[in-house]
Formats: C-alpha cells, structure tokens, sequence
C-alpha cells in the first residue's frame, strides 16, 4: 500500500541484513529518466504496471538483496507468482487511516491524486489486502510505531521463519 514504509523499511533491513536494498519504484523512474507520476500522465496506469512487472521479474531473479515493491505490484498475478518464487515476501500491514495520514501531503501518489484520497486508499486496502496476505511468507502489521520498532517486528518474524 502506498505509504506502508516498504522503502525505509526495506532500507533498514537490508542495512541489518547486509545485503543490497533496491526499490523497485526508484529502478523504474532509473530507467526512465522521469518521475512515476509522469509515467502515469503519459503511459497511463497500464503503461506504468507493464514497466513494473518487467522490472519486478528482473529483480526477483538475483539473489541476496531486499526489494521494495510499488504497492500495486501485487494486482498482477504473474507478479505475485514471480515475488512467491523469488524469496521471502513481507506484508507490512498498515490501516488506510495510517495510510492516509502518511501520504496526504504526498504529490508523487497519482492513484491519491483524486477528489477523496481517503475513500481511495480505503478501496485500495480492500482490494490489495487479500492478495498481499495471498504472496506474503510474513505478515507484520504496523500500528504507526517508529520505523525501528516496525523493523524490529520484521527480523523477529524473519528469525522465526528461518528457525521452523
């Protein structure tokens, strides 16, 4: 979901974890030479996901790294096949009110950029929420916390997982 915290704390963790952190988001505007709100105007939503599940497959086939995807990357079911075979997939689980209220101010959020942002994150949640908790090994839900605490959650669930 857009405003989870998946790059800072997807950054932090890989710092931990001592491997390499890419945002998926940040390769796509890398490769363009633009922002995505400006692949959105052009392209369109489409547009913009074709260039995403590209990039999503590419990363997903190295190894040893920490990938923050856009949080629609999960609407495409050949993406959530490519992020289940290629690693260890964590939900951060944040409430549309939590949500909203870290992306309101945000202009780089061109699904918010609408008349209700609220009503849309709230639709967004509901049709996001089952197919991240459908791909994700770890679900960690985040109650507006610190970014340390919400990392902290993650490596113990990692931990867990690694000693079953």
């Amino acid at each position: 979901m857009p405003g989870a915290g998946k790059t800072t704390v997807g950054r932090q963790l890989a710092r931990h974890m001592q491997r390499c952190f890419i945002d998926a988001d940040h390769e796509i505007e890398a490769r363009t030479g633009v922002r995505i709100p400006h692949i959105f105007d052009i392209e369109g939503e489409q547009g913009f996901r074709d260039r995403e599940a590209k990039v999503i497959a590419e990363l997903a086939a190295r190894s040893d790294q920490v990938v923050a995807t856009g949080g629609g990357a999960v609407l495409r079911p050949e993406n959530r096949a490519v992020l289940r075979q290629g690693g260890t997939v964590i939900y951060l689980n944040v409430a549309p009110s939590l949500l909203y209220e870290r992306t309101r101010q945000d202009p780089n959020r061109p699904l918010l950029q609408v008349d209700d942002p609220r009503k849309k994150l709230e639709d967004l949640f509901a049709q996001r929420d089952p197919l991240y908790r459908e791909v994700a090994d770890i679900v960690v839900t985040s109650l507006g916390g610190s970014i340390g605490q919400l990392v902290k959650q993650v490596e113990k669930q990692l931990q867990k997982q690694c000693a079953a």
